[in-house]
């Protein structure tokens, strides 16, 4: 079941947005003693949990980004959770990673279905400080920055077409341009500027805020300083393999240090690692991850992109819908009826495929991404192999560019519009 979550940004009543991650949620807090809700910093977190807690589960709302709250939580941790009445969301709960054990204590005393709701915006299960892990007894969600269905109000049907093989629906009309989707991107409030110079604004500020604050607050960083010029060298770097040790040579910071820097722009999901597909499980850890930065507009921002620079330079509007096309990919497994994981495939020899997704089933299905409006026979080697390589476990294969036909080349192998995205 879909609800339609009013949001609420920057003082400004906007039209009614749908967050397709809200069913999944609802049921969560039905089944499990803790529910908890992760992403970056004004993915629009605080407004699901809050409209949530109004209406389909009556909840009291408190936030550690209240000094007052803070102050309380911090100073007795056990104290203020045994103070909680009834169901609770606690907003920003990475604040306080105190607050873990104590509600873990709590749960065991009773263990009541949809009692705790955390929402944070750093990834605290990978940090040192939680040494409990609630497992068993916390289901975990996250909300990403807008995917282009929820901008649109659909419910996106691309990863059930995918494995199922099923017809794209009729083409209508092709809306906002695809250009102008990936500048916009997809965080709330830079979606309701009304200008390009806004959003900009907003981003720049944005950065700022996650590399000061948030990123300070997870760990005693030396040399915060160089973190601006590591994210944009990995947003340069995005959509390739990551390779720390030529990072390292280029920043000239020490391998070990730069692994931290990167594992915390992760924990904060900035950064977003997609790991190697490979047929024999145990080996994937051993390839090298596929890098995406968790935006198209914050890509941009940090390489300097405008329409008429991307106009320009190809390569980098390649990479910029790769990373595009990775994030909505990975956004709808999230909350995919189907349990489907998001990988990549390449070979020592070079052969490759942009995006994997796998279900649960071991059933396996392609994705290329192409930034032009023609493609030729070579595009298809990655999938042709990748087919060959699995056989049957093979659902299917596309090639989304930036055309607006759809081709069929080969059996479950076809050329879709990069609007196939976003069809219900």
């Amino acid at each position: 079941m879909q609800w339609a979550i009013f949001a609420f940004w920057m003082g400004y009543n906007h039209p009614v947005r749908t967050r397709h991650v809200t069913g999944d949620i609802l049921a969560s807090l039905a089944d499990s003693p803790v529910t908890m809700l992760l992403g970056a910093r004004q993915t629009g977190k605080s407004t699901l949990a809050q409209a949530i807690a109004a209406g389909p589960h009556p909840a009291d709302y408190l936030t550690l980004d209240d000094a007052v709250v803070l102050a309380a939580a911090s100073a007795d941790p056990q104290g203020f959770v045994a103070g909680l009445g009834g169901a609770v969301v606690l907003d920003e709960v990475q604040r306080v990673p105190a607050l873990f054990p104590a509600i873990k204590i709590a749960v065991d005393r009773e263990r009541r279905p949809g009692r705790f709701f955390l929402t944070g915006s750093a990834n605290v299960l990978l940090l040192p400080a939680v040494s409990e892990s609630l497992a068993g007894r916390m289901e975990l969600h996250t909300l990403w920055p807008f995917s282009q269905g929820e901008v649109d109000g659909v419910m996106e049907g691309f990863v059930e077409r995918l494995f199922g093989w099923l017809e794209l629906p009729p083409a209508g009309a092709r809306g906002l341009p695809l250009e102008e989707r990936m500048l916009r991107g997809g965080y709330p409030p830079a979606v309701e500027r009304a200008t390009a110079r806004g959003r900009e604004g907003w981003i720049r500020s944005y950065v700022s805020t996650v590399l000061q604050r948030d990123v300070r607050d997870l760990a005693n960083i030396e040399r915060l300083a160089e973190l601006p010029r590591l994210l944009q060298l990995l947003a340069a770097r995005a959509s390739g393999h990551l390779n720390l040790a030529d990072l390292s040579r280029t920043l000239g910071i020490p391998q070990t240090t730069l692994q931290r820097y990167v594992t915390l722009l992760e924990h904060v999901f900035i950064a977003v690692r997609i790991p190697a597909w490979y047929a024999n499980i145990g080996r994937r850890l051993m390839k090298s991850p596929k890098l995406l930065v968790n935006d198209s507009a914050l890509m941009a921002h940090l390489l300097g992109l405008s329409s008429e620079r991307l106009a320009r330079e190809r390569t980098l509007a390649g990479a910029l819908l790769e990373n595009f096309v990775g994030m909505e990919l990975l956004k709808q497994c999230s909350w995919s009826k189907r349990t489907v994981r998001l990988l990549h495939y390449r070979t020592a020899k070079g052969m490759e495929v942009d995006f994997v997704l796998e279900d649960a089933s071991g059933l396996v299905a392609g994705v290329e991404v192409k930034a032009a409006a023609t493609v030729g026979a070579s595009d298809l080697r990655g999938l042709r192999a990748l087919a060959d390589r699995i056989g049957s476990r093979f659902a299917g294969g596309v090639i989304l560019y930036t055309g607006d036909t759809v081709v069929p080349v080969g059996e479950r192998l076809a050329v879709w519009p990069v609007e196939a995205l976003w069809a219900p």
